[in-house]
């Protein structure tokens, strides 16, 4: 092998560490959902080529009111889907969504697209942490 050979081999394998990084292991911005005096913890999350923000830390036992805004025609972003809650909810595009759980129990619930393609992460804290 040649040096041009060597450096198309090193970039390729830094393309490919870099994009499974982001898709596996980056967390993105978070958001910390405060509760109202409704009861109700509601956090907006921009859904445009990922989740803006990808980690949301509730508390435990609030009611949490997740406003998807998809501003994109992607097909990939066209679901959200949180197993962890058996909740599947079709996003339409350029149109806001309302995801409304309940999470009892303190832990990380993860959130994907229908592809499993977009991630997100719901952090659900218990109210000391």
């Amino acid at each position: 092998m040649n040096g041009a050979e060597w450096g198309v081999l090193l970039g390729g394998m830094t393309l490919i560490v870099l994009i499974n990084w982001y898709f596996f292991f980056s967390t993105g911005e978070g958001a910390v959902a405060a509760v109202a005096s409704t009861g109700v913890a509601e956090v907006p999350i921009v859904v445009k080529g990922g989740y803006s923000p990808a980690t949301v830390r509730v508390p435990r036992g609030a009611r949490v009111r997740l406003v998807f805004d998809r501003q994109e025609e992607s097909s990939c972003s066209e679901e959200v889907v949180f197993p962890d809650f058996g909740v599947r909810r079709f996003l339409p595009a350029h149109e806001k969504t309302v995801v409304e759980l309940t999470p009892n129990k303190a832990g990380s619930y993860g959130f994907t697209c229908g592809m499993s393609m977009l991630r997100g992460t719901l952090v659900v804290e218990d109210s000391a942490t």
